[in-house]
This record gives C-alpha cells, sequence and structure tokens, in this order.
C-alpha cells in the first residue's frame, strides 16, 4: 500500500467547502420533497380515484427508476424539452425533491392512516371542516408518529446526494474527486469525502433522536 494522507492536507480546505453546497441542495430537495409528499399523500387518501391514481402512478415511477436516471433526464434532457438547460444545482434540487417525494407521501400516509379514526370522527361530530380537522388535528399527530422515518429519508438523501458530481456540481464528492485527479491519487480523498459524508450523517442522526425526544416529552 502506497498512502499518503499528509500531502491532501493543504486541499481539506477546498473540499470541506463543498459541505455547504451538499447541504443547500438536501435542504431545499429536503423541502420541496415534504411539501409535495403531503400533497400526493392526501391524494392517495382522497376520495376522488383519480387523485389516488395520479399520485399512486407518480410513485411508481419515481421509485421503480434510478435516482441517478432521472438526475441526468432533467439534466441533460431540459435542452431538448424546455429549450435551455438547466443549472445544474437546481436540476439536483428538482430530480432530488421529485424523487424524495414519492417516498415521504407513503410515509405521511402510512402515518394518517395510524393516527386513530376516533379523532377524525370526533372532529366531524364538533362539526369541525375535513381540511382544518386533517390539518390541526391529524396531520400533527401524524408527524410525531414517522418522524423517525422521515429523519431516515433525510439522511438517505444525504448521502444519495453525492451523486451529482455526474453533472458536474462541485459538492464534496466532485471536489475530492478534482484534488485525486490534481496528485494522481483518488483513494485517500475518496476516503476524506467518505469521512465527511459519515460525521454530516452522525450528525444528523443525533440531532433526530433529540427532536424525536423533545416531541415525546411535549405529549
Amino acid at each position: 500500500m502506497n498512502l499518503d494522507f499528509q500531502q491532501f492536507i493543504p486541499s481539506l480546505p477546498y473540499i470541506l467547502k463543498g459541505i455547504g453546497v451538499t447541504l443547500q441542495i438536501v435542504f431545499m430537495a429536503g423541502i420541496l420533497g415534504f411539501v409535495l409528499g403531503i400533497i400526493l399523500s392526501f391524494f392517495k387518501i382522497s376520495r376522488f380515484k383519480l387523485l389516488g391514481w395520479i399520485a399512486d402512478a407518480y410513485t411508481s415511477v419515481f421509485r421503480g427508476t434510478p435516482l441517478v436516471l432521472q438526475l441526468m433526464l432533467i439534466y441533460y434532457g431540459s435542452p431538448q424539452l424546455i429549450g435551455y438547460k438547466i443549472d445544474p444545482s437546481t436540476a439536483a434540487v428538482l430530480s432530488f425533491g421529485l424523487n424524495s417525494a414519492a417516498y415521504i407521501s407513503e410515509i405521511i400516509r402510512a402515518g394518517i392512516l395510524a393516527v386513530d379514526k376516533g379523532q377524525s370522527e370526533a372532529a366531524m361530530a364538533l362539526g369541525v371542516p375535513y381540511r382544518p380537522a386533517m390539518m390541526d388535528i391529524i396531520l400533527p399527530q401524524a408527524m410525531k408518529n414517522i418522524l423517525p422515518a422521515l429523519m431516515n429519508e433525510f439522511i438517505t438523501l444525504t448521502k444519495e446526494s453525492a451523486i451529482v458530481t455526474v453533472i458536474g456540481v462541485t459538492d464534496v464528492m466532485r471536489r475530492a474527486y478534482i484534488v485525486g485527479g490534481e496528485k494522481f491519487s483518488y483513494f485517500e480523498p475518496i476516503l476524506i469525502a467518505g469521512l465527511i459524508y459519515y460525521i454530516m450523517v452522525m450528525i444528523l442522526t443525533v440531532l433526530g433522536k433529540g427532536i424525536e425526544r423533545r416531541m415525546r416529552r411535549s405529549d
């Protein structure tokens, strides 16, 4: 083995700058996926079969195809579809957000269905309209039950964000690859990138557990 991590110490600040790029993409994609996921989950439990069919078809497509395929379709296919090329970061946010929404919609749907039916029946008995009852009574209870699953999806999104390197986004992985090319040695910088991702995931895990404990105490 011929490993030399010391030669990459001067390049660490450059690699670490990619954390901001990664977190920005993950944060924006997470918001997009969460909002769209809520809408899709309402479609799935709606009495209108057409809305349920649309949501199920959406989930089937995005869960049944690779994320990297969706990313490349949005980035490389945009000039052919809309006449201009989407910015790599925007393409990443769109692809990750749309993909994440498919999984989050199933998580939220399961959480809503897990809430005791007596809650919705009591709201109806009191004359509370469906939408306020869902937003103010059912959904908050469902969120407490599905928080671990949502955090797991956010963690997965953080790890999967590394594939943005295929479209040239200068995230942690891309910067590590660039540094490796300059030094003609890839093992060390890629291992450093892996350590950075591991630390980010561990921090997110600790934060998720802290939020979960706080929500349980608020019951």
